[in-house]
């Protein structure tokens, strides 16, 4: 506190005082705006690469209580952009690690790592104790439940995402304004969602967004205060509504570090959790999981699989390719690996004697091109080696498609039973990809 001869009308400490004094001397922040962030809750729903900067700037501003959520351990993988967690916190549950690292910045605060799964059925106890909500995830049926959860608990909520260079960012449910139901009635087609796991992402991108989520979580708790200095401004009693802000989309791109606001539509009359009749009142009553066709987890989904016959593991695989030779001049019967990832990860790693053709060009004239001059010779040698019983069906030549998980290998299939129904080929996926091979093959591959 302040000492025995000032007078002030606040409970800030002096150290408080201190440390909050750059802000502190902001007319828009003030006093009464650090008491406001002092006596806030906020809740922060996934510590990954959005969830850290959004936690650790939080923390620094001085939020008086913040809950972190996140059921997933720290993995190496996760260092290039979840950057309050470190190498030491491998295998540590990511919401202990993130309020551990805010906690060493601001210990006057209070941290609450909350590590049990975000579920329908844990969703509105967690939700119900805090005033605002940032959904940090990185999966659509845990971005539906969240935005249900706020508006039934009558919650801001602050959402972000990002993916490769690209980023996104939104306020919803906020003083009139539209949830994310409003926008988005239904969920994207399965396949065409695209995860930080296949896409990728530089971890800047989601830095960017999750400081910028916390910037907004800071300008949605000063406002009552701002109001209430506005209104002192004018000298009147009378008490003006508030407006409703701008409701805006906020797209970032990272290569051009250009920043895109996009007005986005009002609230929807016809909206099943926030409209004039809502169909969900209650989100346990919500399969949030077949309402998307996608798990609630960040992890890669595996596509539909192929038919048994033309599916191996990858351990059946390693007796062939070891039996075979790892190189077209060691083999001893002719077969052809086929990888299907993009350029840049066949330069990450590969099986030896693979042919590259991305998935992308299998089905363009330069993909095409290049698989039927890598056939050709295996054909003829084949058939210049006599082998009569070579068109019979168990004698055709074996085509083996591999990717990194085992789901773009599948397509690849589906597109060369096509592409190759003319030519004495036998079409087989490895399943699991890659990670299969490192998992139960050699597990000193690369993973990635």
């Amino acid at each position: 506190m302040a000492s025995k001869d000032s007078a002030v009308a606040h409970s800030l400490t002096n150290p408080e005082i201190s440390r909050y004094s750059r802000q502190l001397i902001m007319p828009e922040i003030g006093v009464a705006g650090q008491m406001a962030l002092k006596s806030s809750r906020v809740l922060i729903i996934g510590a990954g690469g959005l969830g850290c900067p959004a936690a650790i700037y939080l923390a620094a501003a001085g939020v008086g209580h913040i809950g972190i959520v996140d059921h997933d351990n720290v993995e190496l993988s996760n260092l290039h952009r979840q950057i309050l967690h470190t190498e030491s916190a491998i295998g540590t549950p990511k919401a202990v690690s993130a309020a551990e690292q805010c906690r060493r910045l601001n210990s006057s605060i209070t941290l609450e790592p909350i590590t049990e799964k975000f579920t329908n059925k844990v969703a509105m106890n967690i939700v119900s104790r805090f005033d605002l909500v940032l959904d940090c995830t990185d999966n659509v049926a845990t971005r539906y439940l969240i935005n249900d959860a706020c508006v039934l608990a009558g919650k801001p909520l602050v959402s972000g995402a990002a993916l490769g260079f690209e980023g996104q960012l939104c306020v919803y449910n906020h003083r009139g304004g539209p949830c994310y139901r409003c926008l988005h009635p239904a969920p994207p087609p399965p396949e065409t969602v695209v995860s930080c796991a296949e896409g990728g992402v530089l971890g800047l991108v989601p830095g960017i967004i999750g400081s910028m989520q916390a910037l907004e979580a800071v300008k949605v708790i000063l406002q009552p205060v701002q109001a209430k200095a506005n209104l002192s401004a004018t000298g009147t009693d009378e008490q003006q509504p508030p407006q409703a802000p701008k409701q805006q989309l906020r797209l970032f791109n990272a290569l051009e570090s250009s920043l895109r606001c996009v007005a986005i539509r009002k609230r929807s009359p016809g909206c099943e959790v926030c409209g004039r009749e809502p169909r969900i009142v209650d989100v346990r009553s919500v399969d949030y999981e077949a309402f998307c066709g996608l798990p609630a987890c960040d992890l890669v989904t595996p596509r539909t699989p192929l038919p048994g016959q033309t599916r191996i593991s990858a351990t059946e695989f390693a007796k062939v390719y070891n039996a075979a030779g790892s190189s077209p001049t060691e083999q001893r019967s002719p077969r052809l690996l086929l990888d299907v990832r993009p350029e840049c990860e066949f330069a990450i790693c590969r099986l030896r004697g693979s042919l590259n053709v991305p998935l992308s060009r299998l089905a363009q004239p330069v993909g095409k091109s290049l698989l039927a001059e890598a056939l050709q010779p295996l054909l003829d040698s084949s058939l210049a080696a006599g082998d009569a019983s070579f068109c019979d069906k168990d004698k055709l030549l074996p085509v083996y498609v591999i990717c990194r998980r085992g789901n773009d290998s599948q397509v690849a299939v589906r597109i060369l039973q096509e592409q190759l129904a003319d030519r004495p080929c036998r079409l087989i996926d490895i399943a699991g990809g890659l990670t299969a091979w490192a998992a139960q093959v050699d597990r000193e591959f690369p993973i990635y």
